[in-house]
Order: structure tokens, then sequence, then C-alpha cells
């Protein structure tokens, strides 16, 4: 069985926080594949869901389990969460596109396949964002880091965000409508939007979140790297929708 693959930084160096986005590999042998997908879908079966992600928070952390684990339904929005209680692999606590928790020990995550993972931590507690264009203009990011600075009891700047891996600039080509409401969020669109064919343009969604996070005055952010349209990830745009999902998983562990 391969070993999962985990993308981290130190941007959390000195927090008590463990974290990592996982992608491809490391799953489970199902159907001749050892994929680490993380959705469940009509052909996995649940123990092979549970199994996966079994694999993927003892990489993330050997003390975190799938029983304390807990996830929404994500609907491509701007609501936010507080989590006190686990859901398990198969479960939701409602829908949302992030999480926010103050729990020891109680793993967050969000599930991606090309849209953008965001972690944050402050001293006190975490949060998981998702965020497609649409998260991404309805600011849900920067949404969520000042909840977590509440919920924390912290200041903004003693925040941090880890932006993990997402579709790149060159493969996501949208209509000038996308850059329109993206720019109203606060980043200027030199930062995270070049031309394309005709009036298209290609969009840095990491650059754009990178953008609102230091607007608002987070103190740290950092990303991965990783364009999930290569082999490496699980990706919409280059495998279709049924494709799998990675995760961005991070837990206070007090």
């Amino acid at each position: 069985m391969d070993s999962v693959d985990l993308l981290r930084s130190d941007v959390f160096a000195g927090l008590p926080v463990a974290h990592g986005f996982t992608a491809r590999r490391g799953g489970v042998d199902h159907d001749g594949r050892r994929e680490l997908t993380l959705l469940a879908d009509d052909s996995l079966p649940p123990e092979v869901l549970a199994a996966n992600w079994a694999r993927a928070l003892a990489a993330v952390d050997p003390s975190l389990s799938a029983t304390r684990l807990a996830l929404v339904r994500q609907v491509h929005g701007d609501v936010v969460l507080r989590v006190t209680d686990p859901t398990g692999p198969l479960g939701a606590a409602g829908d949302a596109d992030a999480l926010i928790t103050t729990v020891p020990g109680l793993a967050i995550a969000v599930r991606v396949a090309d849209c953008v993972p965001i972690l944050l931590a402050a001293p006190g507690g975490v949060a998981a964002v998702h965020a497609g264009w649409r998260g991404v203009a309805a600011g849900i990011a920067p949404k969520a880091a000042a909840l977590l600075a509440e919920a924390a009891g912290c200041a903004i700047g003693e925040v941090r965000a880890l932006i993990g891996p997402h579709i790149g600039q060159d493969a996501f080509e949208v209509g000038p409508e996308v850059v329109v409401v993206i720019e109203a969020t606060g980043p200027s669109r030199a930062t995270f939007s070049r031309p394309g064919r005709d009036d298209r343009q290609h969009v840095d969604l990491g650059a754009a979140l990178r953008g609102q996070l230091e607007a608002l005055g987070v103190g740290a952010v950092a990303s991965t790297g990783g364009d999930t349209t290569t082999d490496r990830f699980f990706s919409w745009r280059a495998d279709g929708p049924r494709t799998g999902r990675q995760a961005g998983i991070v837990a206070w562990l007090g």
C-alpha cells in the first residue's frame, strides 16, 4: 500500500496544530486502484471511505481518528459553521463551506478537486475553508479568519493562513464578469488575472485569496503550491465530475 502523499508548511510553527493537504496517492486498494479519495459516492463502499479517512488523519497526526472528524456539506456559499462535535466521514454538521473549532483533538476538513482549500490557525483554534471562484467572490476566507479570531479571542494579526493545492492559473479561464466580482472584494486585478482568449481571463484564485487575507490583516499567509490538474491530484477539470476528492485537514491539539 502506498504511503499518504501529504503537503504541509511551517507557517503554523509554534502552535499546537496538526495539518496537511492530501493528494491522490495513499488510499486502500479498491477496484485495482489505491487512490485516497475522501468523498462518498455510489461507487465507493462506506468501509473504503472510512479506511481512507483513517489513513489520511493518521498521516496528519497519529492522535487523530475518523471518529473525531467533523465535515460539512459544501455548497459554494459563504456560510461558516463553528463545530464542537464530530460527524464522522459519512456525516455533516450542515450546509457550509468553512468550519471553525476550538475543541482540542477535533479534526476538521474540507474536500476539493480544483477549488482552493485554506487552513487557518490562531492561538486557541483552527478553521478549514473551501473556496471556488464563488467562495472567493463571496469573501468566505476573510470571513472565516475574522470569525476564528473572535472564537479564539485573539487579534486578527495572530491568525495564520495556508493556501493549499488548487487549479492553476493556466487551466482556469473564466469570463470577465468573474474578474469583476473578485476584484470588488479588494485584490487588484493585476495580482490575480491575466488575459486569455478573446475577452476571457486566466484567474489565479490563490493569489486573490492571499490579497483578501492580507488586506484583512492576517498575520501570515503561505501557500503549499501544487496544481490540481496534474496527475498528483484529483481534478474536476482534468478528470470530470466523477473524480475523487482530496482534503485540507487541520486540528487544534491544545
